[in-house]
C-alpha cells in the first residue's frame, strides 16, 4: 500500500540526510517517521530526478508536485489484473496449496500481473479484513461434545396427584456427523454424568477419540485454559474407555458450538413444555 503524503518539510529533510550517506533506518528514526515512509520517498526522489542540494527556487508546491505528480488514487493505481482474494482463501484451506501454488496459477492467466510478493502481501490485507471466527472442521470420530441443556424439564411423575419433578437433559453431540443423543436424568450429579456418557457409547456404537465436555463442576473441578482439573472419576471412565477429556476453554463457547446448539434448542422446548405440557414419566 503506497505510504501516506508527508509534509515538505520532512521530505526535504530526508532528501538531505539521503545525500549525506545517513541510512533509511537511521532517517526514520531521527525525523519520527516510518521507515516504509522514508523509502517510498526517496523512491519518489529518484523517479522524480532530484538530488540535494534542491535547484534554487523550489518551493513547497513546486516539490510536492515533483514528488507527488503522478501519485493516483488507490483504486485508479490498480491497473493490475486483481486476483479473486475469496476464491485464493478459499482454495488455501485445501490440503497441500500454498500462496506460491496459486500466485503460479494466477500469473499464468494475468503474465502481467502482481509479483509474488505483491501477491502475497495483498492477500494478508484482505485476510485481516475477514472476520476473526474460525470455521471448525471435525474428522469423523474425533470428538465428541457433551453439555446439560437448559434448566431442566418438568416432568409429571404421578398422573394421579399431578406431581412434578425437574428432569436434566443431557446432551451428546458428535463433531464430524453431528449425530446427536439425548438423556434424561434426574440430577447432574456424578453418577448420572458418568452413566450419561455411557449410554452415549452405546448409542454410537464406539467411543470418540476425545470427549469435549463444559466447564460443569461435576466434569471440571478447576477450569483453566491451559491445566484443567479434570474429575477424578470422569478421568477414570475416559482412560477406561480410552479416550481423553479436552475440556472447552473458559468464556469460549465456540469451542463447544456444536452441542450448544442442540442444548439450545431443547431448553427451547423444554420451556414450551414448562408453559403447560409436560412430559408423562408412566
Amino acid at each position: 500500500m503506497p505510504a501516506e503524503r508527508i509534509g515538505m518539510r520532512d521530505a526535504r529533510e530526508i532528501i538531505r540526510l539521503k545525500f549525506s550517506c545517513v541510512s533509511t533506518h537511521e532517517i526514520a528514526r531521527r525525523l519520527g517517521i516510518a521507515r516504509s515512509t522514508v523509502r517510498e520517498t526517496l523512491k519518489r526522489v529518484e523517479t522524480a530526478g532530484l538530488a540535494w542540494p534542491l535547484p534554487e527556487g523550489m518551493n513547497d508546491e513546486a516539490l510536492a508536485a515533483a514528488l507527488y505528480a503522478s501519485r493516483r488514487s488507490k483504486r485508479g493505481h490498480r491497473r493490475i489484473a486483481e486476483p479473486d482474494w475469496a476464491t485464493v482463501h478459499r482454495e488455501l484451506k485445501c490440503k497441500h496449496v500454498t500462496l506460491l501454488i496459486l500466485w503460479d496459477e494466477y500469473i499464468a492467466a494475468n503474465p502481467g500481473g502482481y509479483s509474488y510478493s505483491r501477491f502475497c502481501e495483498l492477500y494478508r490485507s484482505f485476510e485481516k479484513t475477514l472476520s476473526v471466527t474460525m470455521r471448525q472442521t471435525h474428522a469423523a470420530g474425533e470428538r465428541l461434545f457433551v453439555d446439560y441443556a437448559g434448566d431442566g424439564v418438568p416432568v409429571v411423575i404421578d398422573r394421579l396427584t399431578g406431581e412434578i419433578r425437574m428432569a436434566q437433559i443431557f446432551v451428546a453431540v458428535l463433531g464430524a456427523s453431528s449425530f446427536t443423543f439425548v438423556k434424561a436424568t434426574w440430577t447432574q450429579a456424578l453418577p448420572d454424568w458418568i452413566d450419561a456418557h455411557v449410554r452415549t457409547f452405546e448409542a454410537i456404537g464406539g467411543v470418540p477419540e476425545l470427549v469435549v465436555p463444559d466447564n460443569t463442576k461435576t466434569a471440571i473441578v478447576k477450569a483453566s485454559f491451559y491445566e484443567p482439573e479434570v474429575n477424578r472419576t470422569y478421568a477414570e471412565m475416559a482412560a477406561h474407555y480410552r479416550t481423553a477429556i479436552l475440556p472447552a476453554r473458559p468464556r469460549k463457547p465456540r469451542d463447544k458450538a456444536k452441542v450448544a446448539l442442540i442444548a439450545l434448542a431443547v431448553g427451547f422446548v423444554g420451556g414450551y413444555w414448562h408453559g403447560g405440557f409436560p412430559y408423562c414419566a408412566c
